[in-house]
């Protein structure tokens, strides 16, 4: 790249990534607060599993955008080129990375068994077990994550800041065997291995959806899908399709690049901020898009949940918390998850008996 055109993409990371840490890290908060606390017609399990994917890619918006890629591109010398913050911050970074792609691998998986069978839903149903999920892929996650940590070291560089040549510690990729064993399968554990998974079960899920038409009677179809049921379908269909091909398309550049930029140009010598190289651009192209990742769910639920609408417009408009609804007509795609019960649906109300004209007889 010529001077120029790497000065503007430089100055667009300077800005790209604040601005994500600015937007993003409100907006998981207060996703947290919709799913939690506004209860947006959600099941009791997908508010867990939501709920704790939004504190963990807050946790990722932290440690990776704000306390490292914004600092490379603002400050001269970060906190994290020193001991032991060269270790901690990589062993920070990767905990949070697995978590949220394991949670999101864990509640599609979920989803779908629960769609497939009745005594997976009685399983699942329980929201301490779902509790204990979420914390034991956190912990799980942070004790694979233990080996980044080592992948790092502490060196001595020689610098040129302000035209003058000075030599600054810096805290480089570690040019050893383990390192790259390490580095492999840390890539596939949190690139990967999930997003092949996340395409298997969302196209599971949408298979099962596409039969599910076969489980209830046209009576029971009517009343939960309404009149027109092969519309509905097709709807969430094309939901499913669009949050799988976006999980996707913002995942694999970075799963690619990073395998190519830890393997063929696995070189202590290699110049990794020299944007003359194209990796080097295709690679911070790739982390732009899979950083986007952790800021988009809050725009997903306002796009496929009509009651989560609905909670944030009263949330904003600090109007009354809106009541749940009774019928099944409004079903969104949340719903749909949810899987509920449709038996209880089919009641009918109450009816009063009275007993007029008795007579003794005998």
């Amino acid at each position: 790249m010529e001077g120029a055109s790497v000065s503007v993409f430089v100055t667009v990371q300077k800005i790209y990534y604040p601005l994500l840490c600015i937007v993003g890290i409100p907006a998981n908060l207060f996703t947290f607060y919709m799913i939690c606390f506004r209860k947006c017609g959600m099941s009791n399990t997908a508010i867990v599993y939501l709920s704790c994917l939004a504190i963990v890619d807050t946790f990722y918006l932290v440690w990776v955008i704000l306390l490292d890629l914004t600092l490379t591109f603002w400050t001269v010398q970060p906190f994290w080129h020193s001991d032991p913050w060269c270790g901690i911050l990589g062993f920070l970074q990767y905990g949070s990375l697995y978590s949220s792609s394991w949670i999101v691998v864990v509640f599609t998986i979920e989803r779908y068994l629960v769609l497939r069978s009745t005594v997976s839903k009685q399983n699942f149903s329980q929201t301490w077990d779902t509790k204990m999920f979420c914390t034991a892929i956190v912990l799980l996650s942070h004790l694979v994550s233990v080996p980044m940590g080592w992948i790092n070291i502490v060196t001595p560089v020689n610098l040129t800041v302000d035209g003058e040549n000075m030599t600054l510690p810096r805290c480089r990729y570690r040019n050893h065997t383990y390192s790259t064993v390490i580095v492999w399968i840390s890539t596939f554990l949190s690139g990967g291995i999930p997003i092949v998974l996340v395409i298997i079960f969302n196209y599971l899920i949408g298979y099962h959806l596409c039969r599910a038409s076969n489980l209830f009677t046209k009576e029971e179809r009517r009343i939960m899908y309404g009149r027109n049921t092969r519309g509905t379908l097709k709807r969430t269909i094309l939901i499913l399709g669009t949050v799988s091909v976006a999980f996707v398309v913002l995942s694999l550049p970075r799963f690619v690049t990073y395998c190519i930029l830890r393997t063929r140009y696995n070189d202590e010598s290699f110049n990794r901020n020299d944007y003359s190289i194209p990796i080097n651009v295709a690679g911070d192209v790739a982390n732009m898009l899979q950083n986007l990742n952790s800021t988009t769910n809050f725009l997903l639920y306002c796009m496929v949940s009509h009651r989560f609408r609905q909670e944030l417009v009263q949330a904003m408009t600090c109007k009354a918390k809106a009541r749940e609804l009774s019928t099944l007509l409004n079903n969104t795609t949340m719903k749909v998850f949810s899987v509920v019960n449709h038996k209880g649906s089919l009641s009918s109300s109450p009816v009063t008996v009275v007993l007029t004209s008795l007579k003794q007889t005998g």
